[in-house]
């Protein structure tokens, strides 16, 4: 079988897709990153390479918070931010939709779409609340699987009110509604009543929503959230069957456009499903040549230098990876930042 790999690396997970040539799922998978993306992404493929065997990459694409590192280790063919991934696979499932309410492990965000085109977008800034990992927390220490957030949110018959402002407000007032003998089913449901209306004020704040709204991330699992966005726009709200991979399809379905476009002359840039079998490293340093003090990573395969950035300057993207051997640490020293690309310490 022929067809396109994507992957998504978040802070809390890590998606793998594989899609066929007519975008159907072949297979995918949702692995917790751990604060380890180089193992997660390996693994990932480790188990793809076992449970689809002779499966024949003719594209790979990335997306997610690490899609840069993603890119480098899978030998991606185009590498796009989350936006655009999150709405390519909402288009795929919904193709008239307008709004896309993305929730994931520590980050949610807003989509607006029109004509089938991005044209607004909002992301949570400082508060955490509503995020996956939240619920999870929330969930560990009431003693109530997740899973069952969205059936205890159902048996509810009154809702309290939970300040969910902030994630550190919410739980203080969970406690107190605990120790006042709120019901659990009640607190839960009001826990999810706040938590969209934190979204609402915050992420979605002077947005338009418009109907179809699709519902994505790891968080559409919970019956209850859904529940209650339905009520609180007061519109029909769609969770896809593949609510939680959707940036990997989405990444997956940008690399067969960028293929069949023509761009990628001379075949994929996938590095072939050996990338589990090497031994992948990365390391960052201050650059010191100037006073913006940047921060350079550097990503190695087998020793050997395969990729860096985070230069200011692109001076570090530009050098051509070192050979293996002991490490230098300053193999760029004699060079200088491009003449007025200097950025004074204070950031303007």
């Amino acid at each position: 079988m022929r067809g396109y790999l994507g992957v998504d690396v978040g802070s809390v997970s890590t998606n793998l897709v594989l899609l066929s040539e007519d975008e159907e799922v072949v297979e995918s998978l949702y692995l917790r990153t751990q604060g380890r993306p180089i193992d997660a992404v390996q693994e990932g493929l480790r188990i793809l390479r076992r449970s689809v065997p002779g499966f024949e990459v003719a594209g790979v694409g990335t997306t997610g918070s690490g899609r840069r590192l993603a890119g480098v280790l899978v030998g991606a063919d185009v590498v796009k931010n989350e936006i655009t991934a999150h709405a390519v696979a909402a288009l795929k499932e919904v193709p008239d939709v307008r709004t896309v309410i993305e929730i994931g492990g520590q980050d949610s965000k807003i989509i607006l779409l029109r004509s089938g085109v991005v044209v607004d977008f909002a992301m949570n800034t400082v508060c955490a609340a509503g995020t996956g990992s939240f619920l999870e927390h929330q969930a560990e220490r009431l003693g109530v699987p997740v899973e069952k957030f969205g059936e205890l949110a159902a048996a509810s018959e009154a809702p309290v009110r939970i300040a969910g402002r902030c994630a550190v407000f919410a739980e203080s007032d969970m406690v107190h509604k605990q120790q006042v003998g709120c019901l659990l089913p009640d607190i839960i449901r009001g826990l999810c009543e706040a938590l969209v209306r934190n979204y609402l004020n915050n992420v979605g704040k002077g947005k338009e929503i418009h109907a179809p709204v699709v519902f994505q991330g790891g968080v559409a699992a919970n019956a209850g959230m859904r529940q209650a966005f339905e009520e609180a726009l007061r519109m029909p709200v769609t969770v896809p069957p593949r609510f939680d991979v959707m940036g990997a399809i989405g990444a997956a379905i940008l690399a067969k456009r960028h293929v069949r476009s023509g761009r990628a002359t001379g075949g994929t840039s996938f590095a072939g499903w050996v990338v589990p079998d090497h031994d992948f490293s990365a390391r960052s340093r201050e650059c010191t040549d100037c006073p913006n003090m940047c921060e350079i990573v550097e990503i190695s395969r087998d020793s050997a230098l395969i990729a860096r950035w985070g230069g200011k300057c692109g001076k570090w993207e530009e050098a051509r990876p070192v050979a293996p051997g002991p490490p230098d640490p300053s193999p760029m020293s004699g060079l200088s930042c491009p003449s007025g690309e200097l950025e004074s310490a204070a950031g303007r």
